[in-house]
């Protein structure tokens, strides 16, 4: 079984003063699982997350707003042969907040469970609501939205940017002081959802509980936030749940060979203490991990899953035939992507081979000596999450780094990178 209950476990909405039961906007949460994985002493804690009022596309002034075009390239996730049709293709468009909308919302403070404490999980760093980014990033004067048609049928708008669990009254208030949405109606107004998830380090690489063999868990639930990860972990649970059941070889990706190897290990592994996204930085082979060789690093493993149908697989075989008449500087009858993928591998060779080399040489160096927390900010490629994470810990070396819960690799390569350079 997988078990996939995103937003729903225990879910609880906000808005302002209003308190709702719920996963969603008028759907009903799921308590009763809820009761019963906390029945069975598992591990967990809640998480929260918002999404933005929908508006009316017909209500925007389109004409004051600078445009978003799709790609022009019609570049596909599917290499498979098919005829170039395409779905018709909608554009965004950009506008800001302003002062007077900052105004709004520090003015509607008092009514936000996010600043009442009525709100208890914590919220994901890399996209925080916009009463969040206004109360924390007091000196900017103004922050973007994106403004996305959701559907080719549909009028309504996605304002990525302004997540938000105030009023209604004070969500009316600020998107009158957008440009070009001042006339905007709101179709469904913003909230906050808090709701249950699983501690990751309860699964194993799988994605399935140890104590429960034959339970997965995908999503929200693992403790991740995002649509694409969603996905991945759908994608994994789903392999080893059937794999269980047919008593078959499990299906675990490599964090050297996608991203979501990567994230599957940064779950399971360390934890999380507030919503997982996947960055590119938290990668330290992303120089590998691209976009255009994805076929190459995946297919085969879903071959051997049995996960691949016969159209994908000879289609992937016809394809590295071509790869390798292309490295042979062969250009015949070689499809353009195909080239160009091999290009890049060229291009990229030699700083793979000192990227290899490097993790090499640090795995070695696991008693180096790192900065002090209050030197930390002149280590090159820190972000600021991990500077937090390590200043809390205080590690001296490279190796007590390494177990401090939610360092990267990519975090450890720099501190590593680093002491070289200083030493």
């Amino acid at each position: 079984m997988v078990i996939a209950t995103g937003t729903f476990l225990g879910g609880r909405l906000f808005r302002g003063t209003e308190r709702l039961d719920g996963g969603r906007i008028d759907e009903r949460p799921s308590h009763r699982l809820s009761q019963q994985f906390r029945s069975m002493d598992l591990p967990i804690t809640r998480l929260k997350t918002g999404t933005p009022p929908r508006l009316d596309g017909r209500t925007i002034d389109w004409s004051r707003l600078e445009r978003q075009s799709t790609d022009e390239d019609m570049w596909r996730m599917s290499f498979l042969p098919c005829p170039r049709r395409f779905l018709p293709q909608l554009s965004c468009a950009i506008t800001r907040t302003n002062e007077r909308g900052h105004d709004v919302i520090r003015a509607g403070l008092s009514d936000s469970p996010l600043f009442a404490g009525a709100i208890e999980g914590g919220g994901p760093r890399y996209c925080p609501s916009i009463e969040d980014k206004v109360h924390r990033f007091g000196d900017r004067d103004g922050h973007q939205i994106f403004l996305e048609p959701e559907g080719l049928d549909d009028h309504v708008i996605y304002p990525n940017g302004i997540s938000t669990s105030l009023s209604r009254g004070i969500q009316e208030r600020l998107i009158a002081t957008i440009a070009g949405l001042e006339r905007a109606r709101i179709t469904t107004y913003g909230y906050a959802v808090e709701y249950d998830h699983l501690d990751p380090r309860s699964l194993d690489h799988r994605l399935g509980l140890h104590d429960l063999p034959g339970l997965f868990c995908a999503g929200q639930i693992n403790g991740s936030t995002g649509y694409e990860e969603a996905a991945a972990q759908g994608l994994i649970a789903g392999l080893n749940a059937a794999a269980h059941a047919l008593s078959l070889d499990s299906f675990v990706c490599d964090r050297a060979a996608g991203y979501m190897g990567v994230m599957v290990d940064d779950l399971v592994l360390q934890g999380v203490s507030e919503p997982y996204r996947m960055l590119t930085a938290r990668a330290e082979y992303r120089l590998a991990l691209r976009a255009d060789n994805a076929e190459t690093r995946l297919t085969g493993l879903g071959v051997a899953a049995g996960a691949v149908r016969e159209q994908r697989r000879a289609s992937f075989e016809r394809r590295q035939e071509m790869r390798v008449r292309a490295r042979a500087g062969d250009r015949r009858e070689i499809d353009p992507d195909v080239y160009r993928e091999v290009e890049e591998d060229a291009r990229y060779a030699p700083y793979l081979e000192r990227q290899t080399a490097e993790i090499a040489r640090m795995r070695a160096d696991r008693d180096v000596t790192i900065p002090s927390p209050e030197t930390l900010h002149a280590v090159p490629g820190l972000s600021t999450e991990m500077i937090e994470r390590l200043s809390i810990a205080r590690p001296t070396t490279l190796d007590e780094a390494s177990r401090v819960r939610g360092i990267t690799p990519a975090a450890l390569s720099a501190l590593w990178l680093h002491a070289r350079k200083s030493a």
